[in-house]
């Protein structure tokens, strides 16, 4: 899949000092793209959007 044209954003998590981010690419269609901040011409993972709803729900209880 190509992600070039992707909108990424750093998750509202990270923190300033740039450490272990995460960027989220929800602008493309049927799916949601997801790296490394650290490594932005890097591997990417994609997932449909019910997995990375599920995804989210479950890291959201766990706090």
């Amino acid at each position: 899949m190509d992600l070039s044209n992707a909108r990424w954003r750093k998750s509202t998590r990270s923190g300033a000092s740039g450490g272990n981010c995460v960027e989220v690419a929800d602008d493309l269609p049927g799916v949601v793209g997801v790296r490394d901040s650290k490594d932005p011409a890097g591997p990417a993972l994609t997932f449909g959007p019910a997995a990375w709803r599920a995804f989210v729900t479950q890291i959201g209880a766990r706090r």
